[in-house]
């Protein structure tokens, strides 16, 4: 308790942020889907054929998983708030057109003959009759909608449109049980706080009246606030974002601290955990982010993909990379960092010793008793487990895809015996791992690095000399011990990165 109220007090501004975007995400999904449902359920009402086929498609979408569908429409409409507020919107639906539709269609007959016979015209009927009485359960749909929305909208948080879902998020990753408390409890609340004042607004007309003149009242604010940004003078944005775990939000918070140094009007934005190489790839191709840390190795295996085998000089591959980027994707690779945080396979003591590996090449006579654990990119890169195969001769008995932070938990609790990781991992330390060797040179090597597009970097010069300080800086032990107060101390990542700058003089202490 005492850990989780002192989180609360450090964090929040950004569990503040995470609590709007949260609202806001659930507010636009809930106005999209009563525009969509409310007047579909009217306009079907007298078609019972077409009222039901849409209640039938309704109850359909309900049944893809959220995940699923999110992934569906990224390649439709991108990443970020877009593809969140759009599957949540069709999760509304159904509710939302049930509770209409059918609060419309039971009305007594008697008073709807009575209301034929004064001669009251479809549209009078359903303002002075039809919608009164089914208001009630209109309603309840409606609660019922943004209950499901903002338990779903914890899941925007793995592309990127934040919420608090990232919390969630962090707290798996991290194993940090005060992130999920945080993330689970303020999202139970915001449902329970919002089903409860809809429930009271809902109880009376007046009420009604005066929320909806409330509504109108914000949105005409909000249309006000946004029309006034888009006339005054606008200063830099940067969107920085990175892959899952710790090292990649220290590196993301170091660009942000070095970049608001020399423009202190520059407008940084971070996402963290944003997903995996091909998403934050694409992402930054279309212009959803700006800048986003890159290695080596993993460009020119699995970005570029060279026809020819990685070199083992670090020089070498770093040339390769940041020339193949910028011929075939107009993207501009600064200099990397001096630690290599390539991939590597480790195993527990017991296994080890057991089976006698400490080579990678030990492995293939041990294929049957291998349970792995890999986390999604390693599994499906030709850097990763499918060249690995080729080249050690390996076919796992037993393979899991986890996140990356759960393939370390799952080892700790004999879950799997081998897991894929990085050589900067602290949990190697952590959980007394053996690292095996890569006796046959598979893995090439990885250095990290900003990578943006030529266009960004030729639009904004000082910039690109910001993040050029971190060249030839961090090692892999510093590294090490950075993602170390992180991931097992918990601490956090924007705070262990400041310090790691003020320590270095690449920061000027003032800024503190």
């Amino acid at each position: 308790m005492t850990k989780l109220i002192e989180t609360l007090v450090t964090q929040r501004s950004e569990i503040l942020n995470a609590l709007a975007e949260h609202i806001t995400l659930s507010f636009l999904a809930l106005v999209c889907a009563l525009v969509i449902a409310l007047p579909l359920a009217i306009w079907f009402r007298d078609k019972p054929f077409l009222g039901e086929a849409m209640l039938q498609l309704a109850g359909m979408i309900q049944t893809i998983p959220s995940l699923a569908l999110l992934g569906l429409l990224i390649p439709l409409v991108g990443i970020g708030p877009v593809p969140a507020v759009i599957a949540l919107t069709l999760y509304a639906i159904m509710p939302i057109y049930q509770n209409t539709y059918t609060g419309l269609k039971n009305i007594d007959p008697n008073l709807s003959e009575a209301a034929d016979a004064f001669g009251l015209s479809k549209r009078k009927k359903l303002q002075r009759l039809e919608l009164p009485l089914a208001l009630p359960l209109i309603f309840s749909g409606i609660r019922i909608a943004l209950v499901l929305v903002i338990g779903t909208a914890t899941l925007a948080a793995f592309i990127g449109a934040g919420g608090l879902g990232t919390y969630i998020m962090l707290g798996i990753q991290q194993n940090n049980n005060t992130y999920l408390l945080i993330g689970g409890i303020l999202s139970a609340a915001l449902a329970f706080g919002f089903s409860f004042g809809l429930k009271y607004i809902g109880q009376t007309k007046k009420r009604i009246l005066v929320t909806l003149g409330l509504l109108v009242t914000c949105l005409v604010g909000l249309a006000g606030y946004q029309t006034y940004e888009a006339l005054r003078e606008k200063p830099v944005k940067v969107v920085i974002a990175g892959k899952l775990g710790s090292e990649p939000e220290i590196l993301m918070n170091m660009y942000r601290d070095l970049i608001k140094q020399d423009e202190p009007n520059a407008k940084v934005s971070l996402k963290p955990n944003f997903g995996g190489t091909t998403f934050l790839f694409q992402a930054l191709q279309k212009g959803q982010i700006d800048i986003y840390p890159e290695f080596t190795g993993t460009v020119l295996e699995a970005l570029v993909k060279l026809d020819k085998k990685t070199p083992s000089d670090p020089n070498k591959t770093y040339t390769l990379a940041k020339e193949a980027l910028a011929t075939k994707y107009q993207l501009r690779y600064l200099r990397p960092m001096a630690y290599q945080n390539g991939y590597d396979l480790a195993v527990t003591k017991e296994f080890s010793k057991r089976y006698n590996v400490t080579k990678l090449s030990d492995l293939a006579r041990v294929n049957a008793f291998v349970k792995a654990g890999f986390d999604p990119d390693f599994s499906n890169q030709e850097d990763g487990y499918l060249g690995l195969k080729k080249a050690y001769g390996l076919d796992f008995g037993s393979i899991s895809v986890m996140e990356p932070a759960l393939r370390y938990q799952a080892i700790a609790n004999h879950k799997v015996n081998l897991v894929d990781g990085y050589t900067t991992d602290p949990q190697i330390k952590q959980y007394d791992l053996v690292v095996l060797e890569d006796d046959r040179h598979f893995f090439p090597p990885y250095q990290g690095a900003p990578l943006m597009t030529e266009k960004f970097a030729k639009e904004n010069p000082q910039i690109v000399a910001s993040l050029e300080k971190l060249s030839g800086q961090i090692s892999a032990s510093e590294m090490q011990a950075l993602n170390y107060q992180v991931t097992v101390k918990h601490r956090k990542a924007s705070t262990v990165a400041r310090e790691y700058l003020l320590k270095k003089g690449l920061l000027q202490a003032k800024d503190k």
